[in-house]
């Protein structure tokens, strides 16, 4: 059973953050890995935090797709397709437009806890899932930038 769990986050902390298992990206593959980021923003489309992504502007949505996929193959070990695009992460600087609380954070999380079960039933291994998800669960609190209301 994956363990998913989502820590609080906390506006202004930054934990320490541990890259995903390399062994993920590989075995998911760069084809399913996208589809796994496309697959989370269509969730994400009809959610209550649409509105931190362009998506009434179906060319800026899908380049904020591939931007999300870029970053996260490079992070998990593949190409590094974001430094070749856009440069140096900067991530946090990259969401500071955006207002993100604890409650849209965990929003986030929730979907990809959604989907990454699938991945399991598809044969990639649990451990590789969670060294994926705890990278998420623990980067994305460094994205907070706005109090709960």
């Amino acid at each position: 059973m994956l363990e998913l769990k989502i820590t609080d986050g906390v506006l202004g902390v930054r934990p320490p953050v541990t890259k995903p298992h390399p062994g993920f990206y590989f075995q998911v593959g760069e084809e399913r890995f996208r589809k796994l980021v496309d697959d989370h923003y269509e969730m994400i489309r009809n959610s209550d935090i649409s509105f931190l992504f362009p998506i009434h502007d179906e060319d800026d949505f899908a380049a904020a797709k591939k931007h999300a996929a870029d970053f996260l193959i490079q992070i998990c070990g593949g190409p590094d397709y974001f430094a070749q695009t856009r440069g140096e992460p900067r991530m946090v600087g990259r969401h500071a437009p955006f207002r993100i609380d604890e409650a849209a954070r965990r929003r986030w999380l929730e979907f990809y806890a959604k989907l990454l079960p699938e991945l399991e039933k598809e044969g990639v291994s649990p451990e590789y899932i969670e060294s994926f998800w705890n990278y998420l669960d623990i980067f994305s609190i460094w994205m907070i930038n706005t109090p709960n209301h």
